[in-house]
């Protein structure tokens, strides 16, 4: 008979390269690979569907159908031709621009969120200037996990983290913010090598483009005012809700139900437009990685690597940073996240925890940039520039991915050595 162990890492590894293959479109795959782990005999039923975060699902859910009510307004396209205007139609300004919004909306709302808001005027601007939306989409992805690292809401690992540590707002924004600055900086530094050959723009487009009046684009004031409203509402609830013993989702989903109530809105016209081809994809990833981490595979990787440190601080704590960043671009950071706090709160009763709780955050959270599916905000910015006609592929964005995430290793182990493991020369 074969080990349960081994017969769930062969079923992730044959989804994994379907997925980076796409023969076969990701959702189905990794809807697939999930069933199939059932029907192996991994895990059952009841332990695949215990697996799936639905407060992960129903946050996409709820943000995408506000977003949705929201962009039918024309308010994206407003903020888009506005951007654009104070970026002089400059392609790499107005790139460097939608980056920085959405590496610093990622710190203080969530990067899951924050894509959900910036690919919609990005593609209209896009479109506006006749360029590729690619490299601005690649570098949104990038950036939104850069800037979400900074917070603890801005990254569902961070929100784990902070939960298992008793870490709060101001212990993240303390630790993580002050390395955060210069890997975006760094970021922005490697987008000008990498994406600024595909930024070329006929002068006339963006004269023409300087010409537009942005306020033409606003075609229901009412119903803008009423979205406005409850998304502040909802962006409040999100800075708070640790306070008030709500998970994001539950406010996520109730501010897009006052909105619909509110604005009589079409229910059925909200609703087609979320995106169930991404929160379909993630069901699959979260149940095949709940498999593998029952079985204790990912437990058993985890140690083996740390027990090459033989209880060194120094050691273990760059191991951990590096691991966490390998493996969350493998198979999601937030599985992998909640697999390895047990083990690092572990390792804390014969060592300093603090050095190991940043280095998971650093790890897990920048690892997220490695590949397109190392995070939700990249999987479901990928979905959106399917449907817009401009699929990201896999083996397309890993280079970019790639060199982000060995730039933002480099800086963090400098930063995680010289902040705390001088300090615990263990």
């Amino acid at each position: 008979m074969i080990d349960p162990m081994w017969l769930g890492a062969a079923i992730f590894v044959v989804a994994y390269v379907g997925i980076a293959s796409e023969k076969v479109h990701r959702t189905l795959v990794a809807l697939l690979g999930g069933v199939v782990i059932i029907l192996a005999g991994v895990i059952d039923q009841h332990q695949a569907f215990a697996g799936i975060d639905f407060n992960v699902i129903f946050l996409l859910a709820g943000m995408m159908i506000i977003a949705n009510i929201l962009g039918s307004t024309g308010v994206f396209q407003w903020m888009a031709i506005r951007s654009a205007k104070m970026a002089r139609a400059d392609p790499f300004r107005v790139l460097v621009a939608l980056s920085t919004i959405t590496a610093v909306v990622s710190a203080f709302l969530d990067n899951v969120t924050t894509v959900v808001l910036i690919v919609p005027m990005t593609l209209y601007i896009a479109s506006t200037l006749r360029l590729s939306p690619m490299p601005f989409l690649i570098a949104e992805i990038l950036a939104s996990n850069i800037g979400g690292t900074a917070t603890l809401i801005g990254d569902p690992p961070n929100l784990l983290i902070g939960s298992a540590a008793g870490l709060d707002f101001t212990a993240f924004l303390e630790n993580l913010a002050p390395v955060v600055v210069p890997i975006y900086l760094a970021f922005l530094g490697l987008a000008r090598l990498m994406l600024v050959r595909d930024l070329k723009v006929d002068p006339e487009l963006r004269q023409a483009l300087l010409k537009l009046d942005e306020r033409d684009l606003i075609t229901n004031p009412k119903l803008l005012r009423q979205g406005l409203i409850v998304l502040g509402a909802v962006i409040a609830g999100f800075l708070v809700h640790g306070a008030l013993g709500y998970e994001a989702a539950t406010i996520a989903l109730a501010g897009a139900a006052v909105l619909l109530i509110w604005s009589r809105y079409d229910v059925h016209e909200a609703l087609v437009h979320v995106e169930w081809t991404t929160l379909l994809f993630f069901v699959g990833l979260f149940m095949m990685v709940e498999g593998i981490v029952r079985v204790g595979l990912i437990e058993q990787l985890a140690k083996a690597a740390l027990s090459l440190t033989g209880g060194n601080l120094t050691l273990t704590a760059l191991l951990l940073l590096w691991l966490s960043a390998f493996a969350s671009g493998v198979v999601d950071n937030i599985p992998y996240t909640a697999t390895m706090i047990p083990l690092v709160r572990d390792l804390g009763q014969h060592m300093p925890a603090t050095p190991l709780w940043w280095s998971l955050a650093l790890g897990a959270c920048l690892g997220g940039n490695l590949t397109i599916i190392g995070a939700a905000a990249n999987v479901l910015v990928a979905n959106l520039a399917e449907r817009s006609g401009h699929p990201i592929r896999f083996g397309e964005f890993l280079p970019y991915g790639a060199i982000v995430t060995l730039v933002s290793m480099v800086i963090s182990t400098v930063y995680v050595w010289a902040r705390y493991l001088l300090v615990w020369p263990v």
